[in-house]
């Protein structure tokens, strides 16, 4: 209960950091697309650098210091951004440098957390557990971005950061009041290379596991050549303004509200494989709608894109999440929760800076167009897996 509190409460500030960061950079510092891919980037380029690494750590170390060490990080490095701005210095440097650090923590923490769930509770309780996080990010995300665009429109977005950076210290706070004890990290002479050799392994060689890492890592790629530009795209081609954005932010995410709470229900009666299949179609159709949209009805396609999106993917996360902390060692939780990120979050950076890139040589909407279509193929992953004829989460490890 207080890792989930912390969580949903660090959720909520996201969303302003979220919005406010890219705003800064359109509206404040009149960045070009190619300097928007960048930004985009460098937040999660830090797991092409560190993931795997990570993980290794994560498995060496107790997973509740981690855990406060990286909220307290991200709160020092998120009040350097409104304290630059009120001095007038704050530059695309600045917002590059702290997106980069802030990438390099979030890596440590989200890896972490995955892998001290499974020792909070029983494996048949994943699933449950699972939705209920997702829900609680649901939930923030529909209040989170309407809110944060009023906000950003009343104090301004340097300003709207400082809440975010308040959301990480009561997350931190309310892990430091866990009293579970965790069992001692096992000491390994395994050299540090072949330990995450072996991480790469587990999840590269089960054909369960490699399904569902190619299957985020492909829609990861693309949404984020997308996303990369939805900012600069919304604000200029279709005239949208914070406000605007944010309610459509917000709505839009009331999909992952129905998405959690029906994950566990829709494993239960449709069986796990069925509903990655469901889940990541759906998911997969997010950005399809915005490739017809207009200044006229610019809010209706954005609005639907979201829905999707946030609907399709927290319904395939939830089970695909749980299926892989079932099946996988609590000794090796770190390291292929690593791995995973490294295989699926890495393709984010990649994905933002061809956005970048395109965005530039192909406009904007081309741009998008290309990856409405690549993001099709996520789904094939699943299809041609073992995945799809398991009925439940396995008893495995």
């Amino acid at each position: 209960m207080k890792l989930w509190a912390g969580q949903t409460i660090s959720l909520f500030g996201n969303a302003l950091s979220r919005l406010a960061i890219p705003l800064i950079a359109a509206l404040t510092l009149n960045a070009t697309p190619a300097e928007m891919g960048l930004l985009a980037a460098v937040g999660t380029t830090p797991i092409l650098l560190v993931g795997l690494f990570a993980g290794v750590w994560v498995d060496r170390l107790r997973r509740r210091t981690l855990l406060i060490a990286g909220d307290i990080g991200r709160v020092l490095l998120l009040v350097t951004i409104p304290a630059a701005a009120l001095l007038g210095i704050l530059t695309m440097v600045q917002l590059y440098i702290v997106g980069f650090l802030i990438g390099v923590l979030t890596i440590f923490f989200e890896v972490a957390s995955r892998s001290y769930l499974p020792t909070l509770i029983s494996r048949h309780q994943l699933v449950e557990a699972n939705g209920k996080l997702e829900l609680s990010g649901s939930i923030t995300a529909i209040a989170g971005p309407s809110l944060a665009g009023l906000v950003i429109q009343a104090i301004t977005a340097p300003l709207a950061i400082f809440l975010d950076a308040a959301s990480f210290l009561v997350s931190a706070l309310c892990i430091f009041f866990v009293r579970h004890r965790e069992d001692a990290p096992r000491i390994s002479r395994i050299p540090l290379f072949s330990q995450i050799r072996e991480g790469l392994g587990v999840v590269i060689g089960n054909p369960l596991l490699r399904a569902l890492a190619g299957c985020l890592a492909t829609s990861n790629f693309f949404s984020n050549a997308f996303f990369a530009l939805y900012i600069l795209f919304g604000v200029r081609e279709l005239g949208l303004d914070a406000a605007e954005l944010g309610l459509i932010y917000g709505l839009g995410a009331s999909g992952a509200l129905v998405g959690a709470m029906l994950a566990p229900r829709a494993a239960a009666r449709l069986g796990v494989g069925r509903t990655l299949i469901i889940g990541a179609f759906l998911g997969s159709l997010e950005v399809l709608p915005v490739v017809f949209a207009t200044p006229h009805i610019a809010i209706y396609l954005l609005l639907l894109s979201s829905l999707l999106g946030n609907f399709g993917w927290v319904l395939y996360n939830v089970n695909a999440i749980s299926l892989r902390q079932a099946v996988t060692p609590i000794a090796l939780q770190g390291r292929v929760n690593a791995t995973f990120s490294f295989l699926v979050s890495g393709m984010l950076p990649l994905g933002a800076l061809t956005g970048g890139v395109l965005g530039e040589v192909l406009g904007l909407r081309n741009t998008i167009i290309l990856a409405a279509v690549g993001s099709l193929f996520a789904t094939l992953w699943v299809l041609l897996s073992p995945a799809r004829k398991m009925t439940e989460i396995p008893e495995v490890a």
